[in-house]
């Protein structure tokens, strides 16, 4: 037994109080394992907000990142096989010496169902997924274009003369139940997704047109809120709806306020033009085909706007001029998020890949540092215009 003397009883409460001292000031880590003087990293809290350790109130929220940031704009594809085959891509990536961050794809009422591996595709890709979704039977449109002695006025007329998709039809609930299928798929992808819905609205050459299909006056909006409705009530929120109608081509073309379902309604606003086709056979400039367009939109609309669909023919020899003199001119719109060119050989060959040349100056138009942008699902669309 050991004998507690005067001193030894000082000595014992002089070092008690010293482990006391040293255990107070020495710093304290949140990992049970012992790794001595070494701090762990600050708690995260599951959204990625790093947690001060000891700190009172919520976690600290850094910025949400958007897509695309300020300053900057992105590029994306549209091709004839979309999801299905993606050797387009390739071809079009290659040619543009840069990574396309949007694919636009198309699916038509009659026949698509909803197919999860097709987004995940794209996403996979590194790519946001735009879906062109058109209220239509578009087997109608391709047995028209194989009778070869029909003008292209008379295949429009044709294939927009589809009475089972009136816009009546959808704002009366008829295609509700189809609706909801793809509202509860797409709320199932986790991730934003851009619907393009009936796009080119104010011409005359789709079911959905006003000017066809024995529409009315002011129905076009009633089915796109409609449609919109139906994916908030599923909890579908993470779309980004896209409305894009066709630039306007002449004076006496369609007021577009009166086809827009309003801000509330709408995340980008957008417009479809291209130069070597109908009233822009002749050389014309991304001003002149897309300004008027973009002047009547922004009458009515806070909403950024993307290019849903561009290209140009090389019928003039003037691809490469077009793609450079159009890309110098798109910073001048700073209302402009993004551009989608067309990869198609349909008509005329629209392709970048299909001409030196034009790849050429795709590629020297979008390696400077305003369309250095990445596409990947956590980032947060930018639905406001920059200040």
């Amino acid at each position: 037994m050991i004998r507690l003397t005067r001193p030894r009883v000082l000595m014992a409460v002089i070092a008690a109080l010293l482990l006391v001292y040293a255990l107070a000031l020495a710093p304290v880590t949140t990992s049970g394992g012992g790794k001595g003087a070494t701090s762990d990293p600050p708690a995260r809290a599951e959204s990625g907000a790093v947690v001060p350790a000891g700190a009172d109130g919520p976690p600290f929220q850094p910025a949400a990142e958007l897509f695309p940031p300020a300053g900057k704009a992105f590029f994306g594809v549209m091709t004839d096989k979309g999801p299905y085959d993606f050797a387009a891509v390739d071809g079009f990536a290659a040619a543009a010496r840069r990574e396309p961050q949007v694919m636009l794809f198309g699916v038509d009422w009659e026949s698509g169902r909803f197919d999860r591996v097709l987004f995940d595709r794209i996403k996979d890709r590194g790519m946001l997924p735009m879906l062109g979704w058109e209220p239509w039977n578009h087997h109608v449109d391709l047995a028209a274009r194989k009778q070869k002695k029909l003008t292209a006025r008379q295949i429009d007329r044709l294939r927009s003369t589809q009475p089972g998709y009136r816009l009546s039809r959808i704002v009366d609930g008829d295609f509700d139940s189809y609706l909801r299928s793809w509202a509860e798929g797409v709320k199932s992808l986790g991730y934003p997704v851009a619907i393009r819905f009936a796009h080119e609205m104010n011409g005359d050459w789709y079911p959905w047109c006003e000017r066809a299909n024995g529409n009315r006056p002011g129905e076009y909006v009633k089915a796109w809120r409609h449609v919109h409705d139906l994916f908030e009530r599923a909890g579908a929120t993470n779309v980004i709806w896209v409305w894009s109608p066709n630039a306007r081509w002449s004076k006496t073309t369609g007021n577009l306020a009166e086809l827009y379902p309003g801000d509330d309604y709408v995340d980008w606003v957008g417009a479809t033009g291209y130069y070597g086709t109908g009233k822009w056979s002749a050389y014309s400039t991304f001003d002149a085909i897309f300004g008027p367009t973009i002047a009547e939109i922004r009458t009515f609309s806070r909403r950024p706007l993307v290019v849903t669909e561009t290209g140009a023919s090389d019928g003039r020899g003037h691809k490469a001029q077009w793609i450079r003199e159009t890309f110098r001119a798109l910073p001048k719109h700073r209302d402009v998020i993004g551009l989608i060119w067309f990869e198609v050989d349909k008509e005329l060959d629209w392709r970048i890949a299909a001409s030196p040349a034009a790849g050429a100056a795709f590629a020297e138009s979008v390696a400077g540092p305003r369309y250095d942008v990445r596409w990947s699902p956590d980032l947060i669309p930018r639905t406001d215009l920059e200040e």
